[in-house]
């Protein structure tokens, strides 16, 4: 009896991986020999489809018995049409997995454990998970319905704002139209303040060449 294991190396102690579709290696086992070869998983990367692609690698390796941990609803009709009794919830290394079902502890199912298009996540940081972490494309982070948001943040217009998240309003300020100074028209003095106004700068002037006479007198007096 062959019996394929989905596994994390390439050996009959790695560990069962529990995602059949995106599992690194498959281990085929003949359980009496308990000889095996070791497969490398096409579609442990590929974007989509990975369910059906890794019964299609397997489907036609004569196998009778897969052991797994989780298996979705895409992958196990190919199996089953295919004549290969699917086991899930297998865990611990490759060889334990064998001897528990050799031992009648593992049963077969006919019942997928994973919804379709479970994504890449595996929560191992590959991405491409299909609505599993990403809100929208323009607005990744939504910020929580406790979380204040500040009256003044501008908002983008291409980006959607969830309903909790109140819409910064902006008053428009009020025109004002531009007003020209107020200006004092220029008249002509008359004579008498044309008159003063000369007063005062030659009593002005009189008192500057005072000062000068002054000083002149001081530097006069230490150059001697």
């Amino acid at each position: 009896m062959k019996i394929c294991v989905t596994a994390t190396d390439r050996s009959l102690d790695a560990s069962v991986d529990p995602f059949f579709g995106r599992c690194r290696y498959f281990i085929i086992v003949d359980s009496e020999t308990m000889e095996f070869e070791a497969l490398e998983n096409p579609s442990a990367s590929a974007p989509g489809g990975a369910g059906i692609q890794a019964a299609q690698a397997i489907v036609n390796k004569g196998i009778d018995v897969l052991l797994t941990g989780d298996i979705g609803p895409n992958a196990l009709p190919i199996l089953s049409n295919a004549g290969i009794k699917v086991v899930t919830g297998t865990s611990g290394s490759v060889k334990d997995a064998i001897e528990q079902y050799k031992k009648g502890a593992l049963k077969p199912t006919t019942v997928p454990t994973t919804p379709a298009y479970f994504g890449m996540g595996r929560g191992r940081g590959r991405g491409m998970g299909r609505g599993r972490g990403f809100w929208c494309r323009w607005y990744p982070h939504p910020v929580p319905y406790h979380m204040p948001v500040p009256y003044h943040m501008p908002v983008p217009y291409h980006m959607p704002v969830p309903y909790h998240m109140p819409v910064p309003y902006h008053m428009p300020e009020p025109y004002i139209p531009y007003e020209v100074p107020y200006e004092v028209p220029y008249t002509e003095p008359s004579r008498e303040e044309e008159i003063a106004h000369i007063k005062e700068m030659l009593e002005s002037l009189e008192d500057e060449l005072k000062d000068v006479k002054e000083r002149l007198k001081e530097l006069s007096k230490e150059a001697k």
